[in-house]
């Protein structure tokens, strides 16, 4: 690899972005010619997801898409960003574990705590072993530094509520593989934007585009026959890496001397992590609140979710997942014109702006006449 990179380099021909243009072909094609392998034999095996009282289709689906995208973001990020693994040894051990748990779950649907107990640990190994932590608040509720051990506690829940978020807004066709989408474009460009030192970041985040633009191919085909969920394993494993790169993006910001790194300045960092994943946190803490409010388990299954308050509107699950990405990409943008405001109050209008987002539905439904409205 460095002999060809010299070798580009005396032709004029820039190395970077011949990289971003192969890992984004490469990622795309490995996962576009592996779904319908794995499609073939979920049909033959009987591997599906069954339709039940929280999905929202009416026939079995295969549900181990993920499993293209573990397959093609392994493979692509180890040969075009392996600068990562080099730096973040445990990364690729969590992703393994993390396939292994949700391969189990989609096949056989294991017990939440034993998912949890998989989180958890993928969650220590990476904090502990590679030092991936939110090291500092920036002056949220006035908190700046954190010690290591708040810091590892702190880190090691927000992988954790990441995971299970984005696990939560997989309801509907194209929703976490679209937001996935947005989140990894704007930390991708976020990440060039900062220089060459985070390059590798970068090719990370095109793996990702890659392979989710591939499978959404898939997952949002009108044909039975080629139609394909991500599942938990490819909820899981984009909830997690979308929980790295934010961590790390947060990291980026903190005023540290390194010899030969420059110095950035960004005092609402935190804020503007929060602003990209928005709708898996807004999403997951209402869902929570109302089972609370309603005297149930937080754990329990519902349909309070943004996405299924947009298909009772009649809504198809193209247009419902089109504008609540819509939506968010718009507080990302409201984020980024406002980030040098205090970070206090630049968080209170994202998450603000993030809950009206949860409610506008219901506001609409109000208005609208109950023959429109479907009885998801």
């Amino acid at each position: 690899m460095k002999n060809f990179e010299l070798f580009l380099q005396q032709t004029g021909l820039p190395f970077f972005y011949l990289k971003v243009g192969l890992a984004l072909l490469s990622s795309f094609l490995i996962t576009f010619y592996s779904v319908p392998t794995i499609i073939k034999i979920s049909r033959r095996k009987n591997l599906m997801d069954e339709p039940g009282q929280r999905s929202s289709h009416l026939r079995k689906i295969p549900n181990l898409g993920g499993i293209a995208i573990f397959y093609s973001i392994g493979i692509c990020a180890s040969i075009f960003a392996h600068e990562i693994f080099d730096l973040y040894k445990f990364l690729f051990a969590s992703l393994v574990i993390l396939l292994y748990i949700g391969v189990m779950d989609d096949i056989m649907v294991m017990r939440a705590y034993k998912k949890l107990i998989a989180q958890i640990l993928v969650s220590v190994v990476l904090v502990l072993g590679s030092d991936v932590r939110i090291r500092s608040l920036f002056g949220i509720f006035g908190i700046y530094e954190l010690n290591y051990f708040v810091s590892a506690i702190f880190t090691i829940i927000t992988f954790i509520i990441l995971i299970n978020a984005f696990n939560l807004i997989d309801g509907i066709d194209g929703l976490a593989g679209g937001y996935s989408l947005l989140c990894s474009a704007l930390f991708g460009i976020s990440y060039y934007r900062l220089g060459v030192y985070n390059y590798p970041l970068v090719i990370l985040c095109v793996c990702i585009i890659g392979s989710v633009m591939a499978f959404l191919y898939y997952n949002l085909s009108h044909y039975r026959t080629t139609k394909i969920f991500m599942g938990d394993t490819g909820s899981m494993l984009l909830g997690f890496l979308l929980a790295f790169t934010a961590v790390c993006f947060i990291d980026i910001f903190i005023d540290k001397e390194i010899p030969g790194m420059p110095r950035y300045h960004l005092k609402a960092a935190p804020a503007i992590a929060v602003a990209i994943l928005i709708l898996p946190i807004v999403d997951t803490l209402n869902v929570i609140a109302i089972r609370l409010i309603n005297k149930k388990s937080p754990f329990e299954a519902d349909k309070n979710h943004i996405h299924h308050k947009l298909v009772r509107m009649n809504l198809t699950h193209r247009r419902s997942s089109f504008y609540i990405v819509c939506y968010y990409l718009m507080i990302v943008c409201v984020a980024y014109c406002f980030r040098h405001i205090d970070v206090n109050l630049l968080l209170l209008i994202v998450l603000s702006l993030g809950f009206l987002g949860a409610y506008i539905p219901d506001i609409i439904c109000r208005f609208q006449p109950k023959k429109n409205q479907s009885k998801l």
